[in-house]
């Protein structure tokens, strides 16, 4: 696939390399994941201030750049081969646009406008372990992953003119930081039962947040707990919430596909740069025929995994306002692209381990870090087999048919 990328696409691409590279090196990568947020709030800064980035999705009229959606799927392929950890993912690929697709006008001009210039971070919370099936990357995403009428999960209930949440999600991405928490919250009971989608300050009563250990330190997760907690309504009642689900799960698996192939093209430049210094037998290891067998096979996988991210990227843009109106007239993608990526990326990453010998499992060398934001994002996201088995189920692939002898 030849991308063909604007003069627009390529600059955004240039300078938030050039910003990543000065600002987010190894050492301050480590720093930042020992902060108390999990990322580093002046490098946050300044991807919103010198670059826009938080907005850059976002229409004009809302604070943001006004750039397609395509355009920062694209820019995540930067981002992942620096391992930047912010809160991107979280505030301008989850939250964003289900306000924008869902929320009121008051919402939409009280909220999108202090996203895009990255004064307000938000974090989506669902149940734990549900966030692939609340996205419809793995399930149908019907809502009973919401708690569906039983105990778990997070509830709601009407208190006057508003709501009250109660319940626990874990393994929220930048939860325990975020100003505001989107909460999907289950309703109605058994008589009209429905995931519904709430809106709480990230510091309300009630609210209680523990940074949880993380497999990958480089996407920081919270426990958030519900405790009779005060909560506005995003949208109206009758909104189709899976559906909103469903396109910003879409657009996130767009996102994280670019994202892995950034990190997966990064492992394997590494690898390489280190095969050409390393010498055994008097002369360097990535002379070795079979040591450059297993790197070309780790590229050609990288770069067909690039390809379907790509094309994802470009399925996913739609109209470049995130409106939810076109979602269900257009090709998802995205689940597929990031099956694809993530087993690129866990390849690249396995090989960069092997290949680098002792030091690749050392917490001091970078090695270790490319792998477990593979595996990390495969839990949270994935697994690959599911990504695959949902998308050719809801291709119907596999549909039941009529044999006749």
């Amino acid at each position: 696939m030849d991308p063909g990328f604007t003069a627009e696409q390529d600059e955004i691409r240039r300078t938030l390399r050039e910003l990543l590279h000065k600002r987010c090196g190894p050492a301050e990568l480590r720093a930042a994941l020992d902060a108390p947020a999990g990322h580093d709030l002046a490098l946050w800064a300044a991807l919103a201030e010198q670059l826009g980035l938080p907005g850059l999705a976002l229409p004009e009229a809302h604070g943001g750049v006004g750039c397609p959606r395509t355009d920062l799927a694209l820019a995540a392929e930067e981002t992942g081969r620096a391992l930047a950890s912010s809160p991107l993912l979280a505030t301008s690929v989850l939250v964003a646009p289900l306000i924008l697709a869902l929320g009121s006008d008051a919402q939409r001009g009280g909220l999108l406008p202090r996203i895009a210039d990255g004064t307000l971070t938000a974090a989506l919370a669902v149940p734990a372990s549900a966030l692939a099936e609340a996205l419809a990357l793995t399930g149908p995403g019907g809502g009973d992953w919401s708690g569906g009428g039983r105990a778990g999960g997070v509830q709601a209930r009407r208190s006057g003119d508003g709501w009250r949440l109660y319940g626990e999600a874990a393994q929220v991405l930048d939860g325990h930081s975020a100003g505001l928490l989107l909460v999907a919250a289950h309703t109605g009971g058994f008589v009209r039962s429905r995931t519904l989608l709430f809106l709480a300050p990230g510091d309300a009563a009630g609210v209680v947040r523990t940074r949880q250990t993380a497999l990958d330190a480089t996407r920081p997760q919270a426990r958030v707990q519900l405790r009779d907690v005060a909560a506005e309504l995003l949208g109206t009642e009758e909104d189709d919430v899976p559906e909103a689900l469903a396109d910003a799960g879409d657009f996130a698996a767009a996102f994280l596909a670019c994202e892995a192939v950034g990190t997966a093209g990064r492992a394997l430049e590494r690898t390489v740069e280190y095969l050409g210094q390393r010498e055994q037998f008097g002369r360097p290891i990535g002379s070795f025929q079979a040591v450059q067998h297993r790197l070309a096979d780790v590229y050609v996988q990288i770069q067909a995994a690039r390809s379907a991210a790509y094309y994802a990227a470009w399925a996913a843009g739609g109209d470049g306002q995130g409106g939810g109106g076109g979602a269900g007239r257009r090709e998802r993608v995205g689940g597929l692209a990031l099956a694809q990526a993530l087993e690129a990326l866990r390849r690249a990453a396995a090989e960069g381990v092997q290949l680098h010998g002792g030091i690749g499992f050392t917490w001091e060398h970078q090695a270790h870090l490319y792998f477990k934001r593979a595996a990390g994002d495969e839990l949270l996201f994935g697994p690959v087999h599911r990504l695959r088995a949902h998308a050719a189920e809801r291709a119907g692939l596999f549909a039941d048919t009529e044999v006749t002898v």
